[in-house]
């Protein structure tokens, strides 16, 4: 299939496009420059239309939600917003018919075949297709994604996580390889099904860590932490729901060296994110926070050191539903197929 140009809108899909990141994929693509959005789906809610569901959608994209085959048939390029374990074969078919795939769930995203069976308690379907799925965070595998035709979107944890921590694992010499991530996250990071959790009363006003060193997302963060450190990384991973509905803040916890100099490393981020759009590497007196990247697609990253107890302590905020799942799939997409890179992506974060 011929990479698209300006001349000729690309035709894309979304499987799963009733949940939340269906929603921001959507948002994005209606106002996409490149792009055209042939069809959509959902089996809870066939034959409804999208602005049913969502009404903010009224006379913007008042498309009828369809089955998963239609989406096949019609689009070049296909979004998949599914649980593990649902996209394999949808991607299985799509590279059969020499069509791109981005899956947005977890089924491509470990390596590890091991880890996977661990944490989400299945085999890989097709091993053939995780040999060709290129891990999608465009900040550190834009090469790679450029070639693909299948990627694995990352999660949204471990987008905040390994941008945070990719030039620190290359520069330092840890004096431990375990690192602490205390995490939090809003409420849509669950998805839109209900639980007794996410009921009114239950979370508002309400503050709680969750999945104590067993969350899915763990072996994801290792796995690309390991990579760049060239030795095996352990992380003691711990995340908490916030009673907002959009973002996540990792800080995370480096044992560090009595040599260590937060110059330098500070120095070391920004030359390495310099000529990256979506990664904002703030001032030493400055620390990330979730409000400034909300509704956006960027991450913000700030270092600070506990100087009392040799501690770098690196803080990472993304939204989640943006740079951790729909805006990074849409980034992928334009990398994928020679768009500006922030095309559909450059809007201004919300101040509050």
């Amino acid at each position: 299939m011929a990479i698209m140009t300006s001349q000729a809108k690309l035709s894309v899909g979304i499987i799963g496009a009733s949940g939340y990141t269906g929603h921001e994929l959507i948002r994005i693509l209606t106002n996409h420059p490149e792009v055209s959005l042939c069809a959509i789906s959902s089996r809870s809610y066939e034959g409804k239309k999208i602005s049913e569901l969502y009404p903010n959608f009224r006379s913007i994209c008042d498309m009828s939600l369809t089955n998963q085959e239609e989406v096949l048939a019609r689009a070049d390029l296909i979004f998949a917003g599914l649980p593990h374990g649902l996209s394999e074969p949808l991607a299985h078919e799509a590279l059969l018919q020499g069509k791109y795939f981005i899956d947005l769930g977890a089924d491509f995203r470990l390596q590890e075949e091991s880890h996977y069976l661990a944490y989400y308690k299945k085999n890989f379907e097709y091993k053939e297709l995780h040999t060709k799925a290129v891990y999608g965070l465009p900040e550190l595998y834009a090469s790679d994604i450029r070639q693909a035709k299948l990627i694995a979107n990352p999660g949204c944890f471990p987008t905040a996580a390994t941008l945070g921590l990719y030039p620190a694992l290359q520069k330092l010499k840890l004096k431990s390889a375990e690192i602490i991530i205390d995490a939090k996250t809003g409420t849509t990071g669950a998805g839109r099904s209900l639980s007794q959790a996410q009921h009114f009363a239950e979370h508002t006003g309400n503050f709680y860590p969750y999945s104590f060193g067993t969350h899915r997302h763990t072996p994801e963060i290792e796995e690309q932490a390991s990579a760049f450190a060239q030795e095996q990384i352990q992380v003691c991973f711990i995340p908490h729901l916030l009673p907002i509905s959009r973002g996540i803040l990792n800080t995370m916890y480096l044992k560090v060296g009595e040599d260590f100099s937060l110059e330098d490393l500070h120095s070391s981020y920004k030359a390495f994110y310099q000529d990256k759009h979506f990664v904002r590497v703030l001032d030493l007196d400055e620390r990330a926070a979730i409000a400034p990247v909300a509704n956006s697609n960027y991450c913000d990253i700030s270092l600070h050191f506990d100087a009392h107890n040799k501690y770098l302590i690196i803080c990472a905020a993304i939204d989640n539903m943006l740079k951790g799942s729909s805006g990074q799939a849409v980034q992928n997409m334009n990398i994928m197929m020679n768009f500006d890179e922030t095309a559909g992506l450059d809007f201004i974060p919300s101040a509050f």
